[in-house]
């Protein structure tokens, strides 16, 4: 039946989440991350005490595999120094919907005691705003997978589950490193190949959903994080970015100091910046609301939009939209400073259905 739930309301904003157990309305039959995580234990005979999270949910985490922080090259987009720039009041709501994902990874079994077995939910939903309430569009992505070491070894000893892990939706992933790597003998480095695995399902759940909507609305689409992995939603007018952590810094050296010193409501010039496997993308760095003693930092977001048509009104424009998400407020999640509700809402449907 459809699901029917508790309502959540904050700031006059309405949302409506399936019960665990329930799924959401227009989406296929799935079974929750904790549960397909024990069917495939009791699949492959693993204890319970093996079910070890291998992250914390990365909806709450700098993406698996990121660098260590730097300060990446750019080229301005915008003449003139790098100060700070009022964007003016911000502007009624203007985005029509917001786009998040989430992952879920545990190490579920070892292989003769050594090879890592590694189950995973992935999904991503957009979440369409109605008149001030939030529903789902479309069916959101929801993805089961059980990855292990493509070894001859592993095989055979996962064969004898693979009918009832197919039945139950899980996907059996098997994992490669290098040709030839000396790594292969080490049995983290499998757990390292799992978590980038995982990592790229969850961004590929994210990147179809993005470029659906792009191609079927005309609304704007706030997607949580950057657009620049994303090539054909890079393109469109439609997605606009907002990327939370700031590990990578894209701005001058000399330049950091103007970032931490932005005014609420203030942008820095924007900049074009690309890299080999990502798109080109215009992006500036806005601030919603004060940074703290500890990290000058927090209360700032960085933007990204279509390098196509990146004038200083359309950077204006899109800082207001991003600024007029600060209300309702996100509380009580601990990123509220520069979480939209939207996000927000996405996180909490996602975690309903995949419970």
């Amino acid at each position: 039946m459809d699901a029917t739930v508790a309502n959540e309301r904050l700031g006059g904003m309405s949302a409506t989440y399936p019960e665990r157990g329930e799924r959401a309305s227009g989406t296929p039959p799935t079974l929750g991350g904790s549960a397909t995580a024990r069917l495939a234990g009791r699949a492959l005979g693993a204890p319970v005490a093996l079910m070890t999270p291998l992250e914390v949910d990365a909806s709450n985490v700098a993406r698996v595999g990121a660098s260590a922080p730097r300060v990446a090259a750019v080229r301005a987009v915008e003449p003139g120094p790098c100060v700070a720039r009022a964007v003016g009041l911000a502007a009624p709501a203007a985005f029509g919907a917001f786009l998040d994902g989430v992952q879920r990874s545990v190490l579920l079994h070892r292989v003769g005691g050594v090879w890592p077995v590694v189950h995973a939910t992935v999904a991503a939903v957009v979440r369409e705003r109605d008149d001030r309430r939030m529903r789902t569009w479309r069916a959101p992505a929801v993805r089961h997978l059980l990855l292990a070491p493509g070894q001859p070894a592993v095989d055979a000893a996962l064969e004898p589950a693979r009918a009832a892990l197919t039945a139950a939706g899980i996907d059996l992933v098997p994992l490669a490193l290098g040709e030839g790597d000396a790594a292969a003998a080490h049995p983290d480095a499998w757990l390292a190949s799992a978590r980038v695995a995982v990592s790229a399902a969850r961004e590929s759940a994210e990147q179809r959903l993005a470029a659906a909507w792009c191609g079927a609305e005309s609304r704007p689409l706030y997607v949580d994080g950057g657009v620049a992995g994303m090539p054909d939603v890079a393109r469109s007018a439609v997605a606009v970015g907002v990327v939370k952590s700031h590990r990578t810094l894209y701005l001058a050296p000399d330049d950091i100091g103007a970032l931490a010193r932005l005014p609420v409501g203030s942008r820095l010039p924007a900049v074009a910046v690309a890299t080999r496997s990502r798109a080109e993308v215009a992006t500036w760095y806005l601030r919603l609301r004060e940074g703290t003693a500890v990290d000058p930092m927090a209360g700032v977001v960085r933007v990204e939009v279509a390098l196509d048509g990146a004038t200083t009104d359309r950077a204006d424009e899109v800082s207001r939209w991003v600024l007029a998400e600060r209300t309702p407020v996100s509380l009580p999640d601990d990123r509220w400073r520069v979480m939209a509700y939207g996000v927000r809402d996405c996180e909490q449907f996602l975690r309903a259905i995949t419970a």
